[in-house]
């Protein structure tokens, strides 16, 4: 049986010191105790806080990074990194990340999470990619949706794609449930 691997999405801007960057560090170290590998984008901010929980917890870190992503913002990937994923273009990278994973959680980001989450939630909706759990964690989420999923535009069977949790432990709790099967 393989490893099940969950895709976590963030911003590349909180520094360790930051809650957000505290709670991603338990996101990474409570999927890592669970079994189950993380894949970020690789570099800093929640994905490093990801990594560096996950590494330190004794669980497998994917970085997906890319040259195009390295020549806007000229960085290496995480010191925490173990596996590193290359792709040339920033396209590439969102896809990998959007579809090579059991699942994905979502933390507060800036434009590429959004792109990630809005990507996986249209292609599990027309069921070009499998159903999963996607999981929005935090507050910045609640309200996005709550503002964002009007009625007449969104349908409840495609708000079910969607859990938002409140927590580090209900967002891997979530993940854990719904991957059972794997990790037994």
């Amino acid at each position: 049986m393989t490893q099940p691997v969950i895709s976590v999405f963030g911003s590349s801007s909180p520094q360790p010191e930051s809650e957000a960057y505290q709670e991603a560090r338990r996101v990474g170290a409570l999927l890592a105790e669970t079994g189950i590998a993380v894949a970020t984008g690789g570099y800093g901010g929640t994905m490093a806080a990801v990594s560096q929980g996950a590494s330190e917890s004794g669980g497998r870190v994917i970085g997906v990074t890319s040259a195009h992503m390295e020549k806007w913002r000229p960085t290496p990937p995480n010191e925490w990194v173990a596996e590193e994923v290359r792709l040339a273009s920033q396209r590439d990278r969102l896809l990998h990340l959007v579809m090579n994973n059991d699942g994905m959680i979502a933390l507060p980001g800036g434009i590429g999470t959004l792109s990630e989450v809005a990507l996986a939630w249209s292609l599990m909706q027309t069921g070009e990619m499998s159903p999963r759990p996607l999981v929005l964690l935090g507050a910045t989420w609640r309200e996005t949706i709550r503002v964002y999923a009007q009625a007449e535009y969104i349908r409840p069977r495609d708000m079910d794609l969607i859990y938002l949790a409140t927590s580090a432990e209900t967002a891997v709790a979530y993940v854990r449930q719904h991957l059972a099967e794997k990790l037994n």
